[in-house]
């Protein structure tokens, strides 16, 4: 690694701090406010929902890419998941500003694989932004080596955030 990659790198440390803290506090802040007099977007979570899941898919074929040399399309494809990580995240928002949250109506088991689904889900999904990030980050300053140490903890947490998410609103979406 050349002195002038580590200073490229260390650029973007202010940037992947603040957005790190910042994205969800703005999520959270986000939450609790609900726009007056506006239709509730209804038909979001089936949409949020399937960008995640084509999200998972995308994270497993970016992998497959990188493992068979395919390192274009594994930029790309990494890209695209960045890109419909941030679309999920303002459906997801709007949807939320604009609707009461749904009460998960299971009992017994399926309620406590509901909540621990749920909140290892909201967890990870936090934790996996400064990793998403610095991967990123190690990737477009070409620090491959790095990126591919850092890449082995980001992928499955970011993998687990996607399919998580699915599996979150196939258990409530009975529910809505």
């Amino acid at each position: 690694m050349t002195q002038q990659q580590t200073a490229e790198e260390k650029k973007y440390n202010k940037w992947i701090v603040v957005l790190s803290i910042v994205i969800p506090l703005i999520v959270a802040a986000l939450f609790g406010i609900k726009i007056p007099n506006v239709e509730p977007l209804t038909f979001l979570p089936p949409i949020y929902a399937t960008i995640n899941g084509l999200t998972a898919i995308i994270l497993i074929t970016a992998f497959w890419a990188i493992k068979n040399k395919r390192t274009l399309l594994h930029e790309r494809l990494m890209k695209t998941a960045i890109i419909f990580s941030v679309v999920f995240l303002m459906m997801y928002v709007a949807y939320h500003m604009t609707s009461e949250s749904t009460k998960f109506g299971g009992e017994g088991l399926i309620r406590g694989v509901y909540f621990f689904i749920l909140i290892t889900h909201i967890i990870l999904s936090i934790i996996v932004i400064p990793f998403v990030l610095i991967t990123y980050v190690r990737a477009i300053t070409k620090n491959f080596e790095r990126h591919k140490k850092i890449a082995r903890i980001t992928f499955p947490i970011w993998l687990y955030v996607a399919v998580s998410g699915v599996l979150v609103y196939v258990l409530i979406s009975p529910y809505y």
